[in-house]
């Protein structure tokens, strides 16, 4: 979604991992080249994304056995859950859209809520977070990963985010 002379298409990994991640896309998020699902959609080989509500309507979700639901609700565990995740659901929206799929999504409502520890924010972003502690989906992604599976890949998708900023920053756009 960037530019072609900032494209980064060519920079983008094939990461394994053997959780599967479930991105929920909220539709007005599609285009916006600061998406970070989409990024880590591509890297990830073993990764989905559903898109979520306008004309679509509401998402249909894959069987989600053996997953969790990242979000910032309940206790930050600092350990992953036990037995290790099969698959995890992220909500890729805006913070305010993503609540509101949170409520409006019945197969989420299930599932066993993982909200990671508050980490160090980088000190460039391509959004604003409205809260500390608040993180892009990419990062998200990241950081369950690095705790339920290893460093390579966590570290791997950090970089590609941290490449999508300097890259958005050389297109003159502005960045929080």
């Amino acid at each position: 979604m960037f530019h072609a002379q900032h494209c980064l298409c060519a920079e983008l990994p094939a990461l394994a991992t053997r959780t599967r991640i479930v991105i929920v896309r909220h539709h007005l998020e599609r285009w916006r080249s600061s998406n970070t699902g989409r990024l880590a959609h591509l890297a990830l080989t073993n990764s989905v994304i559903v898109e979520h509500g306008g004309e679509l309507g509401s998402a249909v979700l894959p069987p989600l056995d053996g997953a969790y639901l990242v979000f910032p609700e309940g206790e930050p565990r600092d350990t992953p859950p036990d037995p290790p995740p099969a698959q995890l659901v992220v909500l890729d929206a805006t913070w305010s859209q993503a609540r509101r799929m949170y409520r409006k999504l019945d197969a989420l409502r299930g599932l066993p809520l993982w909200r990671l520890p508050d980490a160090a924010m980088p000190a460039a972003r391509l959004r604003e977070a409205p809260s500390p502690g608040r993180v892009s989906t990419i990062e998200a992604i990241a950081r369950a990963l690095r705790m339920c599976e290893s460093d390579t890949v966590a570290t791997r998708l950090e970089q590609l985010f941290q490449l999508a900023v300097a890259r958005a920053r050389d297109t003159g756009r502005a960045i929080a």
